[in-house]
């Protein structure tokens, strides 16, 4: 199994949702969050006074699937998220040791 953890840009969230879900991805868990990369923030002028916003607004998507399809939803959400500006975000694979169902006792494969 594996964890994918992908930052995005907000907007991009629902549209990916639905890529995710046409290829029969069948749950997620969804955090804003806020952070900086090659960005590095950006300055804003609010009521005449400019100032400067360090970290910019993402969403951060945590989605486990079997190794089969890992690739098949990194693909989906690089292809899906992208806009060819820089802050599109980035996606990370992770190895995933052990998943339990807490309702029915479920492990690994069965529990996702």
């Amino acid at each position: 199994m594996k964890l994918i953890i992908a930052a995005i840009k907000p907007f991009k969230l629902e549209e990916v949702r639905e890529a995710l879900t046409s290829i029969g991805v069948r749950g997620m868990m969804v955090t804003e969050i806020k952070g900086f990369g090659s960005q590095s923030g950006h300055t804003e002028i609010y009521r005449g006074a400019e100032y400067a916003v360090n970290f910019v607004p993402k969403v951060k998507l945590e989605i486990v699937v079997g190794d089969t399809m890992a690739d098949q939803v990194v693909e989906t959400i690089q292809t899906t998220a992208k806009t060819d500006k820089i802050g599109d975000g980035k996606i990370f694979v992770l190895d995933v040791q052990q998943a339990v169902r807490v309702r029915t006792g479920e492990t690994n494969d069965d529990a996702l």
